[in-house]
Formats: structure tokens, sequence, C-alpha cells
């Protein structure tokens, strides 16, 4: 019977994880939004999410009461910086997965109207919440990540307060990046960009792949399947349809 891996060896794992998927993100949102775009939203999204998890963990704003173990390792604050990470990745490719679901391409065309920012936003903080309603759960109750004030809160003892906020913080994010990093150029149909649309997709899925084998409770699978799944089949149709779009037709 194979032992259960040190908490050390978890820690190590989960800031790696959270480290490749920024780097990833970056170097998508680099490719597809272009430089400024690319370092403005990753400052943005940083700052403010650290905001919000340091508000969160120690006035109980947005998400409510509720303090960090060790288990994500280092901290700026009250909040692990592994966290401060996965708010620029999930932010990035809530943004991609929005724009390819609702405009066939990974950006927002530009210029864009106060509709369509509005529109793309508020989609992307769906996604991002949609990737919560299982992750949260998890992280809580098997990695003890955080530990939540109320065990009661009406979601497999999460809370539902933390949904909310989940949607308000990603959506002012996404508003704000929108209004003052857009990218101002169209995305291209190069080898480079291709892969790089794949990026936001391919997080997506193996999160929900992760959530499909070790959602827990095991009702939450069945919640990430169509949450998440939904959205990642029709981000995918679009990518497809953006990559192979050479004319216009019906």
């Amino acid at each position: 019977m194979s032992a259960a891996p040190s908490a050390a060896l978890v820690t190590t794992a989960l800031v790696a994880s959270c480290a490749l998927l920024f780097a990833a993100s970056l170097w998508s949102s680099w490719v597809l939004a272009g430089r400024r775009s690319a370092a403005g939203f990753a400052g943005l999204a940083m700052m403010l999410g650290w905001f919000a998890e340091q508000m969160g963990s120690s006035r109980g704003w947005f998400f409510g009461r509720y303090h960090y173990t060790e288990v994500l390792g280092p901290q700026l604050g009250n909040v692990p910086v592994a966290i401060v990470l996965m708010w620029f990745a999930l932010c990035w490719l809530g943004y991609a997965m929005a724009c390819l679901i609702l405009w066939r391409q990974p950006v927002l065309p530009a210029p864009a109207g106060a509709l369509q920012r509005l529109l793309t936003a508020w989609l992307a903080a769906m996604i991002i919440t949609a990737f919560d309603l299982g992750a949260d759960p998890y992280f809580v109750f098997v990695l003890k990540a955080w530990i939540m004030a109320r065990t009661d809160g009406g979601w497999f003892g999460e809370t539902l307060q933390g949904f909310a906020g989940w949607m308000l913080v990603s959506f002012v994010i996404v508003s704000l990046f929108q209004a003052f990093f857009a990218p101002v150029r169209l995305a291209s149909r190069g080898r480079r960009e291709r892969a790089a649309a794949l990026v936001a997709p391919t997080i997506y899925g193996s999160a929900l792949v992760f959530q499909l084998c070790f959602g827990d409770p095991v009702e939450v699978r069945a919640v990430a399947f169509f949450a998440m799944g939904i959205a990642l089949f029709v981000a995918l149709v679009a990518r497809w349809q953006w990559i192979g779009e050479t004319t216009k037709g019906p």
C-alpha cells in the first residue's frame, strides 16, 4: 500500500502548477493580445485579485470569512502567491473563451462597443465561476487549503456568497482590462496564434477532467460536466471556426 504524499510535496506540486498555468496564460495573452495588453492584464488581475483575497481573509469581504493554511505555499500578506498568480490565469482563460464563444475569435474585435465589452466580461465571469463550483469544495475539504468560518453555507459546506464574490471580482477585472488594456489589433491565424488560442480551452479542459475524476463530494462531478463542459465545447467549436475561416459565407 503506497503512502500518501507528504504535505511539502503537495505544496510544491500546487505552487508549481499555478506558476505553470500563469506562464502559459501570459504567453497566450502576449501572442494574441500584444505585450502591452498582456502585461496590463496580468498586473491588473494580480493586484485586484490579491486585494479581494486580502480583504476576504482579513475582513470577510466578497467571499465570506476564511483564512488560508500553509498548503498553498508562501504568502503575501494573508494570501498565497499561488492564488495571486491564479487570478490572472483564470481571468485570461475566461476572457479568451468568452471571446471565442461570443465573437468567434480569442480577443474582442477592435474597436468594441460598451455592450460588447459588457457581454464579454459577464460571460468571462460566469466561465470562471463555473470552474469554482467544483474547485472550491475540493480545495477546502480535500486539500484543506483554506478554512471557512462557516461550514453550512449552502454549497456542500461552502458559502454561496463566495461564488457571488467570484462573479463580482472577475467581472470587474475583465471590465477594467477591456477599458484600459484592450488589444488594438485583431489576432491573426498563424501557427503561434492558433497554438495560443488553444491554451485557454486546454487549461479549462484539464480542470474539467480533474474535477470529473477527483471532485469531492461526488455530486460536483455532474455539476462540472455541465457547468464547465458546455462552455468548453462551444469555445472549442468556435476556435475551429476561427482557424478555418478563410472566406466569407453562410
